[in-house]
C-alpha cells in the first residue's frame, strides 16, 4: 500500500507515533509519505520505502496567521497524484482531518483517510467552541477513526456524540530499540545515586513543576538526579522551582534528545505529574527499557501502566514523592517492577502487534 501520513513535528506523542508508522509501513514493503510544515523529529534519514513531503505556508500580508489548512490540504493533493496515494492516515484533528476532508473535496470525493484521535485535540482544542463543530463534522467524515486509548474514545463519544465508532488502537514501542542496557542500577552503583527522569514537551499540562517538588522531597531523602528531557514554554519555570527548593544543582536540562533509547536505559525511575495524559507514550518508552514509572492517576495512563509502576493523585507532589521512595529504597521490589516493566511493554505494546491492527482499519477502509 501506499499511505499518506499527516502529523505535527513536534517531539510529542502524536508526532512521534505517526513517524514510527511511517518507518514500520517502510519496513514492512509499503510506501509511506510523511507530510508536515517540517521535518518530523523523530524521522530518520535514508530509509527505503519512506518519504518526507513538506507543507509550504505562504505569509501573505493580508492574513494575520497564515491558513495552515489550506496549504496542507493542497500538499496532500499534489502527494496524492504524484505518488498515487491510497489512503491518507492524518493523526490529530484540527487541523488534519479537516485538511483531509477539503483536499476530498477537492478531488471529487474519491480520497479516503483514517483519523487517529491522540488526545490534547479532542479534550482541549476540539472541546473549544471555536473549535468544536468543525472537529466533530471532520470525525464524521472520516473514513475510521482511532484513540490511543479506551479513555479517549470514550471522551470523544461525550464531547462530541460521533455516531461511528471509535476504534482503540494503543500506542507502540519498538522494544527492539528500546531496551534494556545491562548497566548496574542504583543499588549496584557506588553511592547508590538514583537517575530519575522526565520527558515531555513542557507544555502547562504536563505540571513539570510538580514533578521537580516531588524531586525536592526525594533528593532530600536519598542521592538522586533528575534529568528534564525536552522542551516548551515551562522549561524556565521548572528550572526556577528547583533554584526555589535548593535542588538544582541536581537537576539537568538535557533538551531534545535525538537518542532517546540510548538515554532511557540509563535512568531508574520515570516521574510524570500530567493534568491529562490520554496514554503517555514517554512512559511506555521508559517501560520498554525496563524503567518503572510514577504517574499522575489521569486519563489513559493506568492503560499503560496496569500493575506496575505507581499512580498518584493529581497535583500530589508529596504522594509522588512517597510512591517513588517505595521503588528507590527497596532493591527487591524495584527490580521486581523493572522487570515487569519491560514484559508489559514487549506483550502489549510492540510494534508489530500495534502496526497489524493501523493495517487491518487500512485494508477495510480501501475495501
Amino acid at each position: 500500500m501506499r499511505i499518506g501520513i499527516v502529523c505535527y513535528p513536534t517531539v510529542g506523542g502524536s508526532g512521534v507515533v505517526a513517524t514510527e508508522i511511517g518507518h514500520a509501513l517502510a519496513a514492512r514493503g509499503h510506501e509511506a509519505h510523511l507530510i508536515s510544515y517540517d521535518r518530523p523529529s523523530r524521522l530518520r534519514r535514508g530509509t527505503p520505502g519512506l518519504r518526507f513531503h513538506q507543507v509550504a505556508v505562504s505569509a501573505y500580508p493580508l492574513f494575520r496567521f497564515p491558513p495552515y489548512d489550506l496549504a496542507l490540504a493542497t500538499r496532500m493533493l499534489e502527494v496524492r497524484e504524484e505518488a498515487r496515494v491510497d489512503l491518507f492516515h492524518v493523526h490529530y484533528a484540527i487541523p488534519h482531518a479537516v485538511s483531509a476532508f477539503l483536499a476530498r473535496s477537492m478531488c471529487g470525493g474519491c480520497l479516503k483517510f483514517v483519523t487517529t484521535l491522540h488526545g490534547t485535540d479532542i479534550t482541549v482544542v476540539g472541546s473549544d467552541r471555536a473549535y468544536l463543530r468543525p472537529t466533530r463534522f471532520a470525525l464524521e467524515q472520516s473514513d475510521a477513526i482511532t484513540a490511543v486509548s479506551r479513555y479517549l474514545a470514550d471522551e470523544t463519544h461525550l464531547v462530541f456524540g460521533v455516531k461511528q465508532p471509535v476504534e482503540v488502537v494503543h500506542n507502540f514501542v519498538d522494544t527492539d530499540r528500546f531496551r534494556p542496557n545491562g548497566k548496574p542500577r542504583w543499588h549496584q552503583r557506588d553511592g547508590g545515586e538514583r537517575i530519575l527522569v522526565h520527558v515531555s514537551n513542557f507544555r502547562p499540562v504536563k505540571r513539570i513543576a510538580d514533578v521537580v517538588r516531588a524531586f525536592a522531597t526525594i533528593q532530600r531523602r536519598i542521592p538522586a538526579r533528575l534529568w528534564l528531557v525536552g522542551d516548551g514554554p515551562d522549561r524556565e519555570h521548572a528550572m526556577a522551582v528547583a533554584g526555589d527548593l535548593g535542588c538544582q544543582h541536581c537537576v539537568e536540562y538535557l533538551g531534545v534528545v535525538d537518542h532517546l533509547e540510548e538515554l532511557l536505559p540509563q535512568a531508574d525511575l520515570f516521574l510524570s505529574a500530567s493534568e491529562t495524559e490520554s496514554f503517555g507514550l514517554s512512559m511506555l518508552e521508559a517501560m520498554s527499557c525496563g524503567v518503572p514509572c510514577v504517574s499522575t492517576a489521569v486519563g489513559g495512563v493506568a492503560e499503560v501502566l496496569g500493575p506496575v509502576g505507581r499512580l498518584t493523585p493529581f497535583a500530589d507532589p508529596e504522594a509522588m514523592a512517597r510512591a517513588a521512595l517505595e521503588l528507590l529504597e527497596d532493591p527487591a521490589l524495584f527490580e521486581a517492577q523493572a522487570a515487569a516493566a519491560r514484559a508489559r511493554a514487549v506483550e502489549r505494546f510492540g510494534t508489530e502487534r500495534i502496526v497489524a491492527q493501523y493495517l487491518q482499519i487500512y485494508e477495510r477502509v480501501l475495501q
